[in-house]
């Protein structure tokens, strides 16, 4: 069932928290519409596209749909553009980095026009009558990966920083308890793999203080809801040693 994160009249944000079905990981889908234009936040590929065109349309004309937000390249991000450029006049939002990838998604000369390019120091963009903030999370946890801040709800849609494994029951949920969530949900683990290094959490998180976040929501796993589960996330994050770290030369052994 779609989740409501802010309703105001005119601005709303929507999650998508259980349209994965079969073998892959669990994902979060999550739609922005202003005063009736959409965009989407990483759709995710061909298990979620049919699932996700048929609950969208509850809330916004799919044909209102503005942009595809794709915070960086993975399949269970953006796999299925082909599909969403061919319904929609959407333009696929994404790092300039990874621009000449997502043709090898789609048909061919569909995506001629049709692509924004983030800049590596990330942009404003208007939706609606409302400015969205696309915020940098650089190798976390891929070179030109960014983030949707959205300053009317105040909810920062974190990408896969603070993604958890769970199941579909227990994602989109806020966490009640940070250091359970933090061992049962495999965040830690899934951050000492996935994310670079301190040096990119920290400046992450220095970045992310100076805004007004009141929530973090990821795109895996449950949230992170109210200014002390933000602090205690961000606390966490800018203290974790992960990725090039913890390299050793155990590491790069010749099988």
């Amino acid at each position: 069932m779609p989740v409501t994160l802010f309703d105001d009249g005119n601005h709303k944000c929507i999650a998508f928290t259980d349209l994965v079905e079969g073998n892959g990981i669990q994902a979060n889908q999550f739609l922005i519409v202003n005063r009736g234009e959409g965009m989407l936040l990483d759709p995710g590929g061909n298990l979620t596209y049919k699932h996700l065109l048929a609950e969208i349309a509850k809330f916004t004309l799919p044909a209102h749909t503005r942009y595809i937000f794709a915070s960086h390249q993975d399949p269970d991000i953006v796999a299925s553009a082909n599909g969403w450029l061919l319904i929609t006049d959407a333009k696929i939002v994404i790092a300039q980095e990874w621009t000449r990838f997502i043709p090898h998604f789609c048909l061919k000369g569909l995506t001629e026009g049709r692509m924004i390019a983030i800049p590596p120091h990330g942009m404003n963009l208007e939706l609606g009558q409302g400015v969205l903030k696309l915020i940098p999370a650089h190798f976390l946890h891929t070179v030109g990966n960014f983030q949707v801040y959205d300053p009317i709800s105040k909810i920062l849609f974190s990408g896969d920083v603070g993604a958890s494994l769970v199941d579909a029951q227990a994602a989109g949920l806020a966490v009640e308890d940070f250091d359970a969530h933090a061992a049962a949900g495999h965040m830690e683990a899934f951050h000492r793999r996935y994310m670079c290094s301190n040096k990119a959490c920290r400046l992450w998180v220095q970045m992310v203080r100076r805004l007004d976040v009141e929530w973090i929501v990821p795109q895996h796993g449950g949230s992170f809801k109210g200014k002390a589960m933000v602090n205690r996330f961000l606390d966490w994050f800018e203290n974790l040693e992960c990725g090039t770290d913890l390299l050793t030369e155990a590491d790069f052994r010749i099988p």
